[in-house]
């Protein structure tokens, strides 16, 4: 079956199959698992190769792969709206639904699946709040709690530790906090909620699987509802405070709309980060004469940091949804047709970046990664996410510049449709 026989329209009315619970024949696919993330990047090389735009029955989606195509579409949003960025891949079951009714449970997307005019008036007024000055009086409080926690982890009496529990797994939880103005004591709290959220939108759960994530869910969205409230009672120097008070100073953003952004930030603003300082570890460790390199001269760690988000990007895949019949790469694509950009295929596309599959730090163009989106919709909150990876290199590369990678202990990955997150970063050094 080609790409231009796929029939979207009927191809998924028999039920409704995911991932790894479908019957899947891997030779119709090119290998493409849509929610294994173990090792996804020779399967996206064959969709580039053999059906760089295909339809995939198990999900419902058109997957895209190359970089120019993905590109455009991104930058072209009154053709392809984000407003499914957010919808649950696998539709919430009746026990969940009711959870989330009887919570109260009527969060939006804070900016990703909204959509001009609205996304418009809602990102000016966070830009405002989302300011260089905010990062720049995070940064101390960010790099002592690095240096505090990697001279924890050298502590260990065998010499071993996890990049992605001593380290990773906090701290970007708590800079976000911080910027918000959430009580940081909660971060296990978030995690659990965010992982909630994480397995609605983008997992493949069974109706049972999802109740707990569905209480989850109502108790963080209360919270954000609250710390709104809270804000407008007692102020603040945060960016809740900040976005009330523009409100109150007569921007058009509503305290719904305040909090939606709070349930999108304080999510997506720690759980990629947190697998960004992962995979900068897990990269940069498996090529030791690079991570020999940034030891050396730490100004290399910048362009670094951006070929870890080209090569292996905290998000490979991000959807949008055709409001009118169009087509991408040539193929056809129908009015109301989801389509999922593979963007960790992007960043691997050999026609953009020279030797696509090899890790090089000193790459002139890893920059143009598409990791973060394109267009109107790029990430608000690119730059904190690339400090706090930047910081952790340079504090660990001066701590323990003997790191290295248990190599005995394999790397697994969650699976999700989206997120590709270690589950671990094993290291030793020398005593």
């Amino acid at each position: 079956m080609t790409s231009q026989q796929a029939n979207p329209t009927t191809a998924n009315t028999g039920g409704c199959p995911f991932g790894h619970t479908a019957s899947s024949d891997t030779d119709q696919y090119h290998g493409y698992q849509p929610f294994q993330m173990e090792n996804p990047f020779p399967a996206y090389q064959e969709l580039r190769r053999e059906e760089p735009v295909m339809f995939d029955e198990r999900i419902g989606y058109w997957v895209v792969t190359k970089y120019d195509d993905i590109k455009a579409t991104f930058d072209d949003w009154e053709t392809f709206s984000s407003e499914n960025a957010q919808a649950p891949v696998r539709g919430r079951g009746p026990q969940a639904t009711q959870i989330m009714n009887d919570g109260g449970f009527t969060a939006y997307s804070g900016l990703s699946a909204r959509i001009p005019p609205e996304h418009t008036r809602i990102r000016a007024i966070a830009q405002k709040a989302f300011t260089p000055r905010r990062y720049k009086a995070l940064e101390p409080d960010i790099r002592a709690m690095v240096i505090d926690r990697v001279e924890k982890m050298l502590q260990s009496q065998d010499c071993t530790g996890d990049m992605f529990t001593d380290l990773a797994y906090d701290i970007p939880t708590i800079t976000i906090l911080t910027l918000i103005g959430a009580d940081i004591s909660m971060v296990d709290t978030y995690k659990r909620w965010s992982d909630s959220r994480a397995a609605m939108t983008w997992g493949d759960l069974s109706d049972e699987e999802q109740i707990p994530h569905a209480h989850n869910l109502v108790e963080y969205w209360q919270e954000c509802q609250r710390m709104v409230a809270h804000a407008h009672e007692h102020g603040g120097d945060n960016l809740t405070a900040d976005l009330v008070r523009a409100q109150e100073s007569g921007q058009e953003i509503t305290d719904h709309e305040i909090a939606s952004l709070l349930y999108s930030l304080l999510f997506a603003g720690h759980e990629t980060t947190t697998t960004l300082i992962s995979n900068c570890f897990r990269v940069l460790l498996d090529h030791p004469e690079q991570w020999a390199a940034i030891t050396e001269n730490p100004k290399l760690i910048p362009g670094a940091v951006d070929e870890v988000l080209r090569y292996s990007g905290s998000i490979v895949g991000w959807r949008r949804k055709a409001l009118k019949d169009t087509e991408i790469g040539g193929v056809s694509i129908k009015e109301g047709d989801g389509v999922l950009l593979l963007m960790g295929s992007a960043n691997r596309d050999e026609e953009r970046f020279e030797n696509s599959e090899e890790f090089d730090i000193a790459r002139t163009n890893a920059r143009e990664h598409l990791s973060f989106g394109f267009g109107i919709h790029y990430c608000l909150g690119n730059m904190l996410a690339k400090l706090q990876a930047k910081i952790c290199l340079e504090e660990v590369t001066k701590l323990a510049p003997s790191l290295q990678l248990i190599q005995d202990s394999p790397i697994g990955f969650r699976e999700n449709l989206s997120f590709r997150v270690p589950t671990s970063v094993p290291v030793t050094w020398n005593s």
